[in-house]
């Protein structure tokens, strides 16, 4: 039984977003040591994560979901601490790898870190090339989907052996040291899948519905609204228009996080700047199958 690192998230209904956090999570750290909190008891939910631990809470709408999340998931990772050497805490949609040139698994490489410290993967975006990938989606994701965007919104502070706060969304921290290594990445799944990305949207924007107030009032994110959604096929065509990298250096890119580093006003939390890049790689074949 293993004690260097568990994996916590909150779901309601992302059935295929679960099935490949659990899938992969699972295999890397074993089932019982993932944390799932069933928002809404849903029954797919708790099926998809047999053999995780399943923590159920009352699925009501509410105004300040995002907020009420993060309260839950700091305390969760609080508490987790105390029997783990490092929590990976993140949305359904995301996965922290490792890159298989470091020749361990992300275990092993996380056993042999130092301690008290936040570790934050650079953000990459898994898009569906729909004018390249025709394949419809099974099991495995990465292979089918072979190409990245560069996200540094998703440059989350998420693998925690620090005592620390995490803003609400997950993007920030009150640990005042940036740590970015080389081999670790957050994947970000939202757009790896046309057919899917239109059934989540839907669901979401059923779910702002269901709150009865704007974008202005909730503390929701604002893709979960409808008026922010803009043309679902437009949106995976635009990606043929990212600019295409060669080669898969983004050292550059944790070098500008570094630089930016800076205290996030007077909130006590820290962070680097996060500009937009119109920028797209092809993944190594050596991610694929990962998960």
């Amino acid at each position: 039984m293993q004690s260097v690192a568990a994996a916590v998230t909150m779901v309601r209904d992302d059935a295929f977003f679960l099935k490949a956090w659990a899938g992969y999570y699972g295999r890397l750290l074993g089932r019982e040591n993932c944390y799932v909190v069933n928002h809404g008891r849903g029954e797919e939910v708790a099926r998809l994560a047999e053999g995780c631990n399943i923590i159920g809470i009352p699925g009501d709408p509410h105004a300040n979901f995002d907020m009420k999340r993060w309260r839950l998931l700091n305390n969760l990772v609080a508490g987790l601490r105390s029997y783990y050497n490092h929590v990976i805490v993140g949305d359904i949609d995301e996965l922290v790898a490792l890159d298989p040139a470091e020749g361990v698994s992300l275990l092993d490489w996380l056993a042999d870190k130092p301690l008290r410290r936040v570790l934050t993967p650079l953000g990459l975006e898994v898009i569906h090339r729909i004018d390249l990938e025709p394949e419809v989606l099974g099991d495995t994701i990465l292979g089918p989907r072979r190409h990245v965007r560069l996200a540094p919104h998703y440059s989350k502070p998420c693998v925690v052996s620090l005592g620390t706060k995490i803003a609400r969304g997950g993007h920030f921290t009150q640990a005042s040291k940036l740590f970015t290594p080389d081999p670790l990445y957050l994947f970000h799944l939202k757009y790896c899948d046309l057919a899917t990305y239109v059934e989540t949207m839907n669901r979401r924007n059923r779910v702002t519905e269901e709150v009865g107030v704007g974008v202005k009032e909730a503390a929701i994110g604002r893709h979960w609204f409808a008026e922010a959604r803009g043309e679902d096929r437009a949106v995976f065509e635009a990606f043929a228009g990212l600019e295409m990298q060669e080669g898969f250096d983004l050292g550059w890119v944790r070098k500008r996080m570094q630089r930016s580093w800076k205290p996030r006003g007077d909130t006590g939390f820290w962070q680097f700047d996060r500009p937009d890049y119109d920028l797209q790689y092809r993944l190594p074949e050596r991610f694929f199958g990962l998960f």
